[in-house]
């Protein structure tokens, strides 16, 4: 392991708004489990990014938003070391960042505490459906803990998990809110919300985008 690494890895210990829990995952549910309003000390929405890599979409939308609490989760300690640096620096008091695999996002989050979740360049998984974060066996779980009506965002450049959500929507019966095929080729209202948020680029968006691959994106409703 690098010297950086090391580094970032002690220094993220220091972090106030890093979370990294210690928790017997079989078990026993986190503490903060619909209790995340004493974190933030107020009773603002809650939205979450599932694998957030360096939290540059968490970023992105908490400084839209300052009124919404946003915490980005990922089991990399040194990508998550980025964003949250990121927003030490910037004074953002409405992000935090918790370490932790998705497979057990329902351990972390009590009934009706979310009120959205972003799916950022989530891994597809060629392989293993049931893997890929719109699947039934993911949904089931945001069921836990995500607010009626709450919306699901999904922004991929994968032509393979952008339709297996489609079908997953029509087969389910979800409400689908948005279906942007190509999200740098629509055409939006002159300096629209949904226009700020999309243009919103992660570390390897910007590298999917120059080797001429398609962005879309997904909102609906379980």
């Amino acid at each position: 392991m690098g010297k950086d690494k090391l580094k970032r890895f002690s220094e993220i210990k220091t972090f106030e708004n890093v979370i990294q829990p210690k928790l017997d995952y079989s078990s026993v549910d986190f503490l903060l489990k619909g209790k995340w309003s004493d974190v933030f000390k107020n009773d603002n929405p809650i939205i979450l990014e599932l694998g957030c890599g360096g939290g540059e979409y968490t970023i992105g939308l908490a400084k839209h938003y300052p009124e919404i609490n946003f915490i980005g989760i990922d089991i990399k300690g040194a990508r998550l070391w980025k964003g949250a640096k990121n927003a030490i620096d910037e004074n953002l008091n409405n992000v935090r960042f918790l370490r932790t695999k998705v497979d057990f996002i329902e351990k972390f989050f009590g009934k009706n505490e979310v009120n959205e979740i972003w799916l950022t360049f989530s891994d597809p998984q060629p392989k293993k459906p049931r893997k890929r974060l719109t699947s039934k066996l993911f949904i089931d779980r945001y069921k836990t803990f995500l607010k009626k009506n709450g919306t699901i965002h999904l922004k991929t450049d994968s032509d393979l998990l952008y339709d297996f959500t489609m079908e997953e929507i029509n087969n389910s019966n979800y409400s689908l809110l948005k279906n942007i095929k190509n999200v740098y080729k629509e055409s939006y209202s002159k300096n629209s919300e949904l226009e700020k948020i999309l243009y919103i680029k992660t570390f390897y968006e910007t590298m999917w985008i120059e080797l001429g691959k398609t962005i879309k994106y997904i909102s609906f409703k379980i």
